[in-house]
């Protein structure tokens, strides 16, 4: 069944997400975004029409997606005329029951990614969560859901803070983790590349066992000696020093615990 979207959000996620609900033939009717720039730009990737005035959010669509900042639902969505819409927010982290204020009918679209604008992904892999303050609005949810992933699941918002934590630890702060090892090898003129079959490895491991189970490196045994002539050559980064630091002894006490 199609519906009628408005999104209010034009960021990474809400990019590909219209995207890939107006190629499953839904209709984006209106984009909102603070900012003309982000607004425009997906505007014309949908070829619909958008605002940047909250109260200038069209009413009566079928659901609203929000996709905001967390703390900008208060700036945008007592603005708007939701009236008996479904609205559901795109957050990892905040309860359904957020929405109570703005909404009668009110539900939770997550799809468990890392998304930015202009890198394609393919939805038919990615978890979707939903969550809905009724029976007929969590069938909504999951049938649209449906359409666009194969691995959809109903779970309330406890749960779902959990979830974002553990993306938080297993994609963000890995990510920080990159960059800060890129930026020592260019102060060392290395290239980030070489460290890319490392990375695979890595990733590659947790694909077939538990990540607790195929953890290397100094830390776990704490071998104080490598460690001290890390901390050492780390004297000239010291913001990354303290972090080395820091993670290497949870990673030990982590292990010494099992």
């Amino acid at each position: 069944m199609s519906h009628r979207i408005v999104f209010v959000g034009a960021g990474n996620l809400a990019t590909q997400l219209s995207l890939e609900l107006k190629r499953k033939g839904h209709t984006i009717e209106q984009v909102y975004s603070r900012t003309a720039s982000s607004a425009t730009l997906l505007s014309q990737k949908l070829k619909t029409h958008y605002t940047t005035i909250p109260w200038k959010i069209k009413p009566n669509a079928d659901i609203y997606f929000i996709a905001l900042q967390d703390s900008a639902y208060d700036d945008v969505l007592p603005h708007a005329a939701f009236g008996n819409s479904l609205v559901v927010h795109c957050s990892g982290s905040m309860p359904m029951a957020s929405l109570e204020k703005y909404a009668k009918n009110t539900g939770v679209f997550y799809p468990l990614q890392t998304f930015s604008k202009q890198i394609p992904v393919h939805f038919n892999q990615i978890p979707v969560f939903v969550e809905a303050n009724s029976e007929e609005n969590e069938k909504i949810l999951l049938e649209i859901a449906g359409n666009i992933s194969g691995n959809v699941s109903v779970m309330h918002s406890e749960r779902r803070l959990f979830l974002h934590i553990s993306a938080v630890f297993a994609c963000n702060f890995v990510n920080h983790f990159y960059a800060i090892a890129s930026d020592i090898l260019k102060e060392k003129n290395i290239p980030f590349n070489v460290l890319l079959p490392l990375i695979e490895e890595t990733a590659g491991k947790i694909k077939k066992t538990d990540p607790a189970l195929v953890q290397t490196g100094p830390a776990v045994r704490y071998d104080q000696q490598i460690i001290s002539a890390h901390l050492n050559a780390l004297q000239e980064f010291p913001h990354f020093r303290e972090l080395y630091e820091n993670i290497s002894e949870s990673i030990f006490r982590y292990y010494k615990a099992k």
